[in-house]
C-alpha cells in the first residue's frame, strides 16, 4: 500500500513517540516493555518512512541517535554562562571549614544542602530552544567548549526533545549541566574488543567516554553506549522560575532526564556528613565510577548570595572519596625548572596501577619535602592518587640500604647556573641565571598561552624549534621574527608561518592587564594583572609606583607587591619593556569612548548576566569611574540584577533602590 505524506506525517510521529518512550523505559527506568526484536522493528519501519518522505524527518527524531560522520572539528561554542568547576575537599574537617564560610556569607543560619553522588565523568551542557536539543558542548575553559552536538544525540539518555510538565509551557531557552560517563560493564566490553583488534586500551571509563563523546565520527560513539545525568541547572527562560537546586532536579527528571537516584535533600550539616560516610564504602556497589559527593546550598537566592569566585562557585563543593592506594619503587629522583626558575624535584617511578590509572611519576613539591620523607633513590614507597586525580608519595615503606640520601644541587641541570634560594624562610630554590634556556621556553609558552598574549600556533614545540635555532633569546625577539625565519623550521610551511606573524601583530594589540600577566612576574596571576592594570592604567605608572602604592590597592598583599615592585626594578627587566616598546606592543589599559560617565555611583551585581561574568561586568563599570560593592545599602545608586537574583535583589526593593535589567544595563555602559 503507497502511502501519501499527511499519512507518513502522522505514522512518524506515532512511531517516534513510541520508541522514545521504549528508550525511557530500557535506559532510565530500566523496565522495557518490549523485546529487542520488537523494537528494533519498530525502529526499521522509521527509518524506512524517513528515507521514503526526507522532507519529514526532523532534528529530534530518534534516527538521529545513529551518528554520523563530520567533515571536521566544529567552531568553540560560547557558554550561555559560564560553566565553574568545584572545589574540592578531602576530609570532614575540610569540608566543614566550607560549610562554616557558607554559614558567615549567608544570613540563614540554617540552610539546606542537597547531595548527589559524583560522577566521575565528562562534563557536558544541553541547550535546549523550545523543547528540542540544538547544542551539546564540552566544558572546555569554562566559557567557551567543543560542539559535540552530533555526538550527545547519539546518548540513548539525552531527551533529544522535553516532556512538557502538568501543562506548564517549556523554557523558551534551556541550559543544563551534566556528566557523560561510561558504565563499568560496558567499560570492560569496549576494552576487551580493543584488546581483540590490538588496539591501545582505555586507562579507565572517564578517558574511555572523554575520548568516545569527542570523535568526528559519531557512527563509532553511538556504539560506545555513553550515558548522562543532569546534575546542574544553566538557565531557563519562561514564566516557571525554579526555587531550589532540588525543584529543578524533580523538574529535570519530568522533563526526560536522568538525575542522581541517590541525591537527598539534607537539613543540617551532620546530615551531609552522615551522607558522605554512607556512600564511601558503597562506592563498589555502584555500576559506574564515583569518585566522592556533590553538596550543593539549595536554595537559588542564597546561591547567588554566596556568588561565586574566578573558577568555582562558593555554594557548592565537592568531598572526595578516600583515594586508593599502592607501593612502588623510586627509581630516580630527576629536577625539572620551571618558567620562574623554580627547581622542583621529581620521582621517577616503577610503574603502577593505582585507582584505575598507570603511574610512573610524582611530583615531590619542594626539597624540604624530600627531607620531610627521607625519600632517595631505591625506597619503596606509598603512593595514592590525592582526590583520585593528582599522584603523590605519602611516605617511605622500605628506604634502601646502598642508597645515599638525596642532596639540593648547587648547580642547575639545565643551565648549569647557580642555585639559592632568594629569602631564608623561602622553600623554593631557583636558577638565578635569568638566560637558563628552560626558563625562557617555559615563559615564552606561558607569554604566548590563550589568557596571556593568545598568540595562536606558539606552542611548545615551536618554541623549541625557535631556541634551538637561536631564533629567540628573550620575550620581546617574538616580535622580530620574520618570515623566511619561520620558513626555516620543520614546523612552518608558507601559509603556517603567515597565520604566526598575523597572530603576532595582532597580539599586540592586547590590554595592559593581558600583557602584565604575560610577563610571569611571580605571584602575580590574572586577577592581580587586572587589579594593577585598572588602578594604573599604563605601564609607565606602574614601573613609577613603589611597593605602598602596590600595596594600597584592595587584594595586593606584602608578597605580591614585593615581587612587582622586585620585577620592575631589574636592568633586565627594563630593557625588556624597552624593546616591546619599540617593537610597538600596547603599554595601556583600555579606556571607553565616555570615561567617567558613571563617576562616583556604586553598583552592586546580584544573579547570571547571560554571555557576560560578573568580574568583566564590574570592570566595565569600573573603568566609567564607578565603584562596585558587594552589599546593598542607602548609598547604592544601582543594583544590576541577571536570571535567579539573590537576597541583595530583595533588599533592593526594600530600599527602593534602581534596579537595572541586563538590558538596561548594557544600555547605560553603552
Amino acid at each position: 500500500m503507497i502511502m501519501d505524506q499527511s499519512a507518513a506525517k502522522k505514522e512518524i510521529e506515532r512511531l517516534s513517540k513510541m520508541i522514545e518512550e521504549h528508550n525511557r523505559r530500557y535506559y532510565q527506568l530500566d523496565q522495557p516493555t518490549i523485546s529487542d526484536k520488537e523494537y528494533d522493528e519498530l525502529f526499521k519501519r522509521l527509518v524506512h518512512l524517513e528515507k521514503q518522505f526526507p522532507e519529514l524527518k526532523t532534528p529530534d527524531s530518534p534516527t538521529q541517535r545513529v551518528g554520523v560522520k563530520s567533515e571536521g572539528p566544529a567552531p568553540p561554542i560560547q557558554h550561555t554562562v559560564k560553566m565553574y568547576s568545584l572545589d574540592n575537599t578531602y576530609s570532614f574537617a575540610e569540608l566543614e571549614e566550607w560549610h562554616k564560610r557558607v554559614l558567615k556569607g549567608l544570613s540563614n543560619p540554617k540552610p539546606e544542602y542537597v547531595v548527589e553522588l559524583k560522577i566521575d565523568g565528562v562534563s557536558a551542557a544541553l541547550t535546549y530552544e523550545k523543547g528540542i536539543l540544538v547544542v551539546g558542548a564540552t566544558r572546555g575553559d569554562g566559557l567557551r567548549g567543543e560542539n559535540i552536538t552530533h555526538n550527545v544525540k547519539t546518548i540513548a539518555d539525552v531527551p533529544l526533545y522535553l516532556k512538557k510538565i502538568d501543562g506548564q509551557e517549556l523554557p523558551a531557552l534551556l541550559d543544563v549541566r551534566g556528566e557523560v560517563y561510561m558504565e563499568l560493564k560496558d567499560f570492560e566490553a569496549l576494552n576487551q574488543e580493543k584488546g581483540k583488534r590490538g588496539e591501545v586500551l582505555f586507562a579507565n571509563p572517564r578517558n574511555a567516554a572523554s575520548g568516545s563523546v569527542k570523535l568526528l565520527d559519531s557512527r563509532i560513539t553511538a556504539q560506545r553506549k555513553l550515558r548522562y545525568f543532569v546534575h546542574s541547572l544553566g538557565v531557563a527562560q519562561g514564566k516557571y522560575k525554579y526555587k531550589t537546586h532540588f525543584e529543578f532536579l524533580e523538574s529535570a527528571k519530568r522533563y526526560g532526564f536522568r538525575v542522581d537516584p541517590h541525591r537527598r535533600i539534607c537539613q543540617s550539616f551532620p546530615e551531609v556528613v552522615h551522607f558522605c560516610k554512607e556512600y564511601a564504602p558503597k562506592r563498589s556497589t555502584i555500576p559506574y565510577e564515583v569518585d566522592g559527593v556533590v553538596v550543593k546550598v539549595n536554595s537559588f537566592l542564597e546561591q547567588g548570595e554566596l556568588g561565586v569566585t574566578l573558577k568555582s562557585p562558593r555554594w557548592a563543593v565537592a568531598y572526595k572519596f578516600p583515594a586508593k592506594q599502592a607501593t612502588t619503587i623510586v627509581q630516580d629522583i630527576l629536577v625539572q625548572v620551571g618558567r620562574t626558575g623554580v627547581l622542583t624535584p621529581v620521582a621517577e617511578l616503577e610503574p603502577v596501577e593505582c585507582a584505575g590509572v598507570t603511574i610512573s611519576r610524582s611530583t615531590l613539591h619542594n626539597f624540604d619535602e624530600i627531607k620531610r620523607l627521607g625519600i632517595k633513590k631505591g625506597d619503596r614507597v606509598l603512593l595514592q592518587r590525592a582526590g583520585d586525580v593528582i599522584p603523590k608519595i605519602v611516605r617511605v615503606v622500605e628506604a634502601s640500604k646502598d642508597q645515599k640520601d638525596f642532596k639540593v644541587p648547587s648547580r642547575c641541570p639545565e643551565c648549569g647556573g647557580k642555585v639559592a634560594r632568594l629569602k631564608e624562610e623561602d622553600v623554593a630554590y631557583r636558577c638565578i641565571n635569568p638566560s637558563c634556556p628552560r626558563q625562557l621556553e617555559r615563559r615564552l609558552v606561558h607569554f604566548a598561552s590563550r589568557t596571556a598574549m593568545d598568540i595562536e600556533g606558539l606552542g611548545e614545540a615551536a618554541v623549541n624549534q625557535l631556541l634551538t635555532k637561536k631564533l629567540i633569546k628573550d620575550l620581546a625577539d617574538i616580535y622580530s621574527l620574520k618570515k623566511e625565519d619561520l620558513l626555516h623550521l620543520e614546523l612552518f610551511a608558507d601559509k603556517k608561518a603567515d597565520n604566526l606573524l598575523s597572530a603576532i601583530r595582532e597580539s599586540k594589540k592586547r590590554p595592559l592587564s593581558r600583557f602584565l600577566y604575560a610577563l610571569g612576574i611571580i605571584n602575580i596571576g590574572e586577577k592581580a594583572s587586572s587589579l594593577l592594570a585598572q588602578k594604573f592604567m599604563s605601564l609607565d605608572q606602574i614601573m613609577k609606583a613603589n611597593f605602598e602604592d602596590f600595596k594600597k590597592i584592595y587584594e595586593i598583599g606584602d608578597v605580591m607587591a614585593q615581587s612587582v615592585e622586585t620585577f620592575f626594578s631589574q636592568g633586565s627587566t627594563q630593557k625588556l619593556i624597552e624593546k616591546f616598546k619599540k617593537a610597538g606592543v600596547n603599554m595601556m589599559e583600555p579606556k571607553t569612548s565616555t570615561p567617567g560617565k558613571l563617576s562616583g555611583k556604586k553598583f552592586v551585581f546580584t544573579g547570571e548576566l547571560k554571555g557576560l561574568a560578573r568580574p568583566e561586568a564590574s570592570q566595565l563599570v569600573k573603568r566609567l569611574g564607578a565603584d562596585v560593592l558587594d552589599s546593598v545599602s542607602p548609598k547604592i545608586d544601582f543594583v544590576v540584577a541577571g536570571d535567579n537574583p539573590g537576597s541583595k535583589y530583595k533588599k533592593a526593593l526594600e530600599l527602593k533602590i534602581k534596579i537595572l535589567d541586563q538590558e538596561q544595563f548594557e544600555e547605560m555602559i553603552g
